[in-house]
């Protein structure tokens, strides 16, 4: 099973970059399926088994990250995608949390962002660009070639990745993405994430609700130090 991986800030394309992929490799006879993994709502499952007839469904994370919640549940995905009988399987989360990544080991780790975001966007993303393979960079149709020129730096100095700028409303300049897809192999088992995630161990990440570092316990940290451990 070949597994995609895409993140992005919320409205970048990144349904319509997946979309539009989908009906080239769909084209070409490849079996597809479709996770989508999103906080509260999302209907783009329906859009892909409408519009392309292809085995699409969906999560909500609720009171889990997004990536947290990808962690838990791709290993079923991808069972599911194999007895759907697919080649590909798409996953496309939320990308709502900016000290995670979440690309598995040997998959494509496929990053959205929008050009129209602000020239500083890829500066401000952390692990969700700096461990993607493929920045594909939407909506270019609507900034200047400096502009663009400055985008795409600020990409390459904040990673070593492939950029792909796209108008991905009209389907222009998706075919590199859709090659290096027909290129990358299945994944190994055992699935393993890639890079390592964020420090998560304290009070809050349990569900205590007390404002300032001294109600908490774990790894904190005040206003004028960095982080340190402090037990209960």
């Amino acid at each position: 099973m070949k597994v995609v991986v895409c993140a992005g800030p919320p409205t970048s394309g990144k349904t319509t970059v997946l979309k539009q992929a989908a009906r080239k490799l769909i084209a070409k006879d490849c079996r597809l399926a479709y996770l989508k993994i999103d906080v509260q709502y999302a209907d783009e499952d329906q859009m892909f088994q409408s519009e392309l007839g292809i085995p699409a469904r969906k999560i909500f994370s609720g009171e889990l990250c997004p990536d947290h919640c990808g962690v838990l549940v791709l290993g079923d995905a991808v069972q599911w995608a194999q007895d759907e009988g697919a080649e590909i399987l798409f996953v496309e989360t939320a990308g709502l949390c900016l000290r995670c990544a979440p690309y598995i080991e040997g998959s494509l780790g496929v990053v959205v962002l929008e050009a129209t975001s602000g020239m500083n966007l890829p500066r401000k993303i952390g692990a969700m660009l700096s461990l993607a393979d493929v920045a594909v960079v939407t909506k270019v149709d609507l900034i200047s070639q400096a502009e663009k020129e400055v985008f795409r730096a600020n990409i390459m100095e904040a990673a070593d990745v492939a950029v792909v700028e796209t108008d991905a409303l009209h389907g222009i300049n998706i075919d590199p993405l859709v090659a290096r897809i027909e290129r990358m192999a299945p994944v190994k088992e055992p699935m393993m994430l890639r890079g390592t995630p964020p420090v998560a161990t304290c009070t809050i990440c349990v569900g205590k609700r007390d404002i300032g570092w001294e109600k908490h316990s774990g790894i904190v940290r005040t206003l004028d130090s960095d982080l340190f451990y402090r037990g209960q």
